[in-house]
């Protein structure tokens, strides 16, 4: 079992990153790790994206982020 990474560092954002700033990145990686999009290893871009998108799901929605930084 794979041992989950930083949100933050998903995205490479720092933690004081607003709210716009956490979204660029995410664009950025999102059509970067496409499964449809990526030239290399369609596997390892969808395992990528869906890390992309839980982190984003995370730090985009300020309740859920307020416990990810308490909590992990």
């Amino acid at each position: 079992m794979s041992e989950k990474r930083d949100y933050y560092e998903v995205l490479s954002v720092e933690r004081s990153a607003g709210g716009a700033e956490i979204k660029r990145a995410y664009r950025k990686l999102a059509l970067k790790y496409h499964p449809d999009n990526y030239q290399g290893d369609k596997s390892e871009a969808e395992v990528r994206f869906k890390e992309i998108s839980e982190a984003y799901e995370v730090l985009s929605d300020p309740e859920k982020r307020q416990l990810y930084d308490r909590y992990g």
